[in-house]
Order: C-alpha cells, then structure tokens, then sequence
C-alpha cells in the first residue's frame, strides 16, 4: 500500500514536471523567434507557435495534492497475544486541508475565561465527508506578535469531525490557526477577538424594550423543545438576567383569540416587514404579521415594513406608515406571502390566493401585476442582481424567473423528492454569487441553484440535531455568504456557510419562537423574523 502510495504520488509529480517542462520549452521557443527571428522567420512558425500555446492552454495541471502523506501502523497488542498472525492494521484517511472545513461561532469571537469549541469536518479531494478519523490535525491560537498564547485540545470524534476547545485567558485580537496534515483548512487562519463577558452586555434601552412572550392559549400544539447550544452571549448557567440574551426587541401581540395568521420574510434592500392583517392595527402593540423583509437603501436608514395593509416600521420598531386594500382586482392584496424590493426600489408582493406578484411603487402606488395565469400559489420572492424577480411557488412546486416587465425566463422544479425537485418550497434568497437559494418546506432541506436555475448543492435532512431541519421556512444571506434558515418545527433559527456546513444558532433562549417564518437581515446587521405563534415580529443580535 505504501508503494502504491509513492506510485500516485510520483506520477502526480511527473505530470506536474512534464507540464512544467512544456511550458517553460514553448516560452523559450516563442522567446526566441520573436527576439532573433526576422518577420518572414516568424511567420513561418506562427501556425506551430500558436498550436503549441493553445494546447498549453487547454491541459489543465492539478494545483493540488490529491492525496496526504499519512501512512501509520497501529499496533495491536492484544492481538499479537491471539495470534502472532494479526500484528495489526495500516491506518490512513483521504482527508485534506483544503477542502475541509471548520464551523462555529468560536473561530472569530469568544468571551475570557469561558471555554469555547469549534467544529472540524474533514473531506478529501472531491469535497466529499471523510467518515474516520485519525486525522493529524493541530490548532494554534497566536498573539499578534506570532507567540502561542493559549493551549487547545482536539477531540476525535472517530467519524471524521474532530472538536477543537480552548480557553482564553486575555482580551484582544489573535489568529487562529487550524491544520491538517500541516497544512491549512478551508479559511484558516482565522482573525479571532476576545472580549470581557461585560463588553457583551445590552444598554438598559435594550432591556426596556423587552416585552415578555405571551402564552399559547390557541389551537396552536406547540413543537418539541430542543436544547440549544449556549452562544458567547450566554452561559450554561441558568439565565436569571435577560439581557445575556441576543433579543434585542419585539413588536406586536395578536388583537384577537381568532387571529392566526402565518409569518414570513424574505430579504432586499430598506427593512421591510409584511404582513397579512386580520384586524385593524393601532399603532403598534397590536399586530398579526404574515411576512418580513429587511431592506437598505444607500443613503437612508433602515425601517421595517409590515401588510394586508403593508405596515412600516423603523429599525426600532417605531410605527412609520401604512397602505393597501384587500381584494381581488389588481392592486389589491388577497393573501400576501412574500415581499421583496427591486433596486428602484420598488415593492414587490406575492399573493398567493391572487395567483400573482404585485408591484408597487416605494409609496404604495399599484403599478403592475405579473404571473397571472402562469403562477399557482406564488409564496417567497427575491430580486437577483440582474434585476430578475425570482418567485417560488408552493403549489406548482417549481420556482419561476420573470424579468421586471412580467415576460418569463425560465422556471424550474416539479413536485418530488430529486435535486431539481420539491414538495412544498416556501421562501428564496439571493447570495452573494447571484445563486438562488431556496427552502423546500416538506423535503427538509435548503437547495442552491445558479442564476439560471441549475442544481448546484442542497443541505439538511430530517431531524432536530445540528444543520438538520423540521420543516424550514424564511432563508436569507448575509454579506460574507453565510445563510440563515427558520427552522419552522423546531422553533429555531440556524446559521450555516455558504457551502451548507452548520455554522450556529441564533440565541432565543429568554424569549422563546413559537414556529417561526419568514426572516430577514435588517440595514444595521441584526435579524428579524417572524413569530408566526407568538404573533409578532421579534429582531435577533447577529453577530457577522
């Protein structure tokens, strides 16, 4: 096994020299000729030069080792004493930095004195999850000045994922280091900050704008519970102060036993909440929202839009205005389900009963209509960076792309359990990559496409652990790709990277989710969603 090892190895190298040759034999060739060469010289060998350069050009060199260099022999001594034939076995992994990945809230921010550990999943050269361990992988946490400031332990989980801990002993700045095999996992190393447990703590105007959760005196039959882990705004002691909380504040209570309105958010540009209203709202202590979005403006602060009347809000939470008639007819809001602003900024709305998408003007003006006759329940929305309005709709289980005047690109999707296919797909966002990103409601999972609608990756499965989803609902990305699901039956919300890996939760410990919806990154980085149970809009601390 260790021949065969040095074989590949070897033949790697050789293909990497040969290149290496080729290249440096067509450079000095071309050198030459176009330095020494008369004009006729040079046209004489045009032809051969340029074949030369464009078959260069074409092969493609591996930039990097298919393989580690481990090769170990365990001992088995116990086996040596059932039979002198069993001596043992050659342990080897495919894993490599490069593609693995390390997740957790620990790799850029701790609290001192508090014991922190991130999580290390190994892959080999295909991306692929490596399923042992054995791995030899290290961390290193240094000072500016490049001195070793804190010992770190590695667990091996023996299936590939490995826990790296330690424990800070001073405030500031550090770097991050985690390798395997020597060599460094996908973003390592990291810029690592640690503060005082009180630098962490909220301004006393953050605690006054609490207000308690109410009780679930409805039809609602609440989710299973699940134990979340504890953030570094939090400890594992029991909370007896709120503020170690990240809620930041909450806006709205239902009016009326009746009122059960569902809740969404979809993302865009100024902080928009919408929200399909069932009673008349006063102000803003009585609200039943059904969908959120969180918009920016350069240039303007960011408010919170909420609709069956389309209700605005500062970033605060302050009431700032209202528009918007139910009906049938365009311009009217029957069952709005998701919303979006374009970069005119203008508001677009699903409306999933109205079997359309509405278009309004920043000021609440009906200025067009699209998807009539093609949409089936039209539910999340978002704007792509060539201004495509992307809408998923739930029932016909496929999401369609529209240009902004109503013609159609493309749509994709068909009801089933596939790459390409859904059952249920709720809400959609756009990241970084102009890549769409949709949650798939009764599949769960979260499945990314490109702009024009092929499959690329999906993540999550069934279940209540890490990265796994009951039933995922409002999606959205942040600015270093990372994305945010609501994980709907297990009342919570997940972080994860822009390649699906769990990253963290966002802390709702004080102020519990009753099945949360829609959601959305306000103008100032924090988080809002919807409480569909509770009945309100509540905004998280996010720390990006």
């Amino acid at each position: 096994m260790k021949d065969e090892s040095r074989l590949r190895a070897d033949s790697l190298q050789a293909v990497v020299v040969v290149g290496k040759d080729n290249i440096q034999s067509c450079s000095s060739f071309t050198e030459q000729a176009l330095s020494h060469g008369s004009a006729t010289e040079v046209l004489l060998v045009q032809k051969q030069m340029g074949e030369r350069v464009s078959a260069l050009a074409r092969h493609t060199y591996p930039e990097q080792p298919h393989e580690n260099g481990h090769l170990d022999c365990q001992v088995e001594t116990e086996g040596l004493r059932r039979s002198i034939q069993n001596l043992g076995v050659l342990i080897t992994t495919g894993a490599i930095g490069h593609t693995s990945v390390a997740t957790g809230e620990g790799l850029r921010h701790t609290l001192v004195g508090q014991h922190t550990s991130v999580t290390v999943t190994t892959k080999d050269k295909d991306s692929e999850l490596v399923k042992t361990g054995n791995a030899a992988l290290r961390a290193e946490i240094m000072s500016v000045d490049g001195a070793v400031t804190t010992e770190t332990e590695v667990v091996d989980n023996k299936n590939g994922t490995y826990e790296v801990g330690y424990t800070m002993r001073s405030e500031g700045e550090f770097s991050f280091s985690l390798l395997l095999y020597d060599q460094p996992v996908r973003g390592s190393p990291f810029r690592l900050r640690a503060v005082k447990p009180s630098d962490v703590l909220q301004s006393p105007d953050d605690v006054k704008r609490r207000v308690k959760s109410p009780s679930g005196t409805g039809g609602h039959i609440r989710q299973k519970a699940v134990r979340r882990p504890s953030s570094m705004y939090s400890t594992t002691k029991k909370k007896e102060n709120p503020i170690e909380d990240e809620l930041i504040y909450r806006v709205g209570r239902c009016r009326s036993e009746t009122c059960n309105s569902k809740l969404i958010l979809v993302k865009a540009i100024v902080s928009i909440i919408v929200s399909q209203v069932k009673h008349i709202f006063q102000g803003t202590s009585h609200i039943s929202p059904y969908s959120l979005l969180s918009l920016k403006k350069k240039g303007q602060k960011g408010t919170i839009v909420v609709v069956f009347i389309l209700q605005v809000f500062s970033n605060d939470g302050a009431f700032k205005l209202r528009f918007g008639v139910r009906g049938r007819s365009p311009g009217q809001l029957q069952r709005p389900t998701g919303v979006t602003v374009d970069m005119n900024g203008d508001i677009i709305v699903a409306d999933y009963d109205n079997r359309w998408v509405s278009i309004f003007s920043s000021d609440g003006k009906f200025k067009s209509k699209i998807g009539a006759g093609r949409l089936m329940g039209p539910k999340g929305v978002a704007v792509d960076r060539n201004g495509h309005i992307i809408t998923v709709d739930n029932k016909a289980c496929c999401v369609f792309i529209f240009q902004a005047n109503g013609k159609l690109v493309t749509k994709f999707g068909a009801r089933g359990t596939s790459d390409r296919q859904f059952t249920g797909p709720h809400f959609v966002a756009i990241n970084n990559k102009n890549e769409i990103v949709v949650t798939d409601f009764h599949n769960h999972s979260v499945k990314v496409y490109s702009a024009d609608g092929e499959f690329l990756f999906k993540f999550g499965s069934h279940g209540e652990g890490n990265g796994q989803f009951n039933a995922p609902t409002g999606v959205a990305v942040d600015a270093n790709g990372n994305i945010i699901v609501a994980d709907w039956g297990n009342s919570r919300i997940q972080v994860f990277d822009s390649s699906g890996s769990f990253l963290s939760y966002i802390n709702t410990t004080a102020d519990p989710l009753y099945g949360p919806q829609g959601l959305s990154l306000t103008s100032d980085g924090h988080v809002a969603v919807a409480d569909s149970g509770n009945h309100c809009f509540k905004v998280y601390r996010y720390l990006q």
